[in-house]
């Protein structure tokens, strides 16, 4: 399972109309005091570490200056180096925030309209009965019935092959369409392929090339990439998984790298620090990313071994950053606390949209 929360805005349509009105937003004061939080969060998160709940780093930050950074467990347990506030984690479907940003700033060079069709801009693509009928905006928003499974090995191969965004494109290209474009919605990680695939098409540039030049660069994001999973830098998370989501938690855990394909995409996969991604919403709050998204936004990602969640913007001007290299909820339990002490209400909604 690969998530992602972002505000419909970036997709046509005003901010406000997006807010639901339980929102808590950066100018509501927060319901416990700041020394109060970073208390609560200190024992809880000792807490759920030493259970073994908990492996990971959790960022808060206040107008954009961390109040709380920790690291705690491993983040390789075979040679026992443990996590630290700078160690990447995979972050799973955030970077199809990266990928949607990519997206609006073609358009507004001029280069796609998202109501378009993919055969407008791919004239030879591989399906062409698929092409000629599902929009950009459609792919953004995961309703033009694009499915298939990406995480499949290629034919005649392994899922370590998968090195490169046409690596991925026969696993799902020749398939028919789920469901009439634009008549449903159905999370479609194959469809994000395609946006990077076009994203290459037209900038000229291989997609991890354009995002870390247009978008990292930009936000002073010195530690984020898509790596091969077989060559991870120094001070990389390696993920731990007990191998299905409804595991019991004495259940063993087990390296995810043989569970991952060769290279993330555009649809997911990508590695980067909380410090990053901290830079990130600050870049994005000073509109130093042309075309970048509203900074009070949600995103996540979790599949086995990987959690990762990045929220901005909440009340009393927060920012939170969780990454785990664990099975999910394990990022997101501490954020659905967190936001609990802050004051949101996540039965009358926190502000973000469901995924698009």
């Amino acid at each position: 399972m690969l998530r992602l929360l972002v505000p419909m805005s970036v997709l046509g349509g005003s901010i406000a109309a997006q807010q639901p009105s339980g929102r808590a937003g950066p100018g509501r004061a927060p319901a416990v005091s700041q020394s109060e939080l970073v208390a609560r969060m200190t024992t809880s998160l000792d807490s759920l570490s030493k259970a073994g709940q908990f492996s990971g780093v959790a960022v808060l930050a206040k107008n954009g200056v961390p109040v709380f950074q920790h690291a705690y467990g491993m983040a390789n347990r075979e040679r026992g180096i443990a996590n630290n506030t700078e160690t990447a984690f995979n972050l799973g479907s955030i970077n199809k925030a990266f990928t949607q940003i990519a997206i609006l700033q073609l358009r507004a060079a001029g280069k796609l309209d998202l109501d378009s069709t993919v055969a407008k801009y791919w004239r030879d693509y591989p399906n062409q009965e698929v092409a000629q009928k599902i929009t950009i905006r459609q792919l953004l928003r995961h309703t033009s019935g694009i499915g298939g499974n990406i995480f499949d090995p290629p034919a005649g191969g392994k899922r370590n092959d998968i090195r490169t965004l046409k690596d991925y494109l026969p696993l799902f290209v020749n398939r028919p369409l789920a469901f009439e474009p634009g008549s449903r919605n159905a999370y479609s990680n194959a469809g994000y392929v395609v946006l990077g695939l076009l994203i290459e098409r037209l900038s000229g540039q291989d997609y991890y090339t354009y995002v870390r030049e247009h978008i990292f660069k930009a936000a002073g994001m010195t530690r984020t990439a898509s790596y091969a999973v077989d060559s991870l830098p120094p001070n990389t998370a390696i993920g731990y998984t007990r191998g299905d989501e409804d595991a019991p938690a004495s259940a063993p855990l087990r390296a995810n790298s043989g569970d991952l394909p060769g290279r993330g995409s555009s649809a997911g996969g990508g590695y980067s620090t909380a410090q990053d991604l901290l830079r990130f919403l600050q870049a994005l709050r000073e509109n130093r990313i042309p075309s970048g998204m509203p900074s009070g936004l949600g995103i996540a990602g979790g599949s086995g071994g990987i959690n990762a969640l990045v929220e901005g913007g909440l009340p009393g001007g927060y920012d939170l950053i969780v990454l785990a290299n664990l099975d999910p909820p394990t990022a997101e339990r501490v954020a659905r606390m967190t936001r609990g002490w802050l004051g949101v209400n996540d039965d009358q909604g926190n502000g973000r949209r469901p995924p698009p």
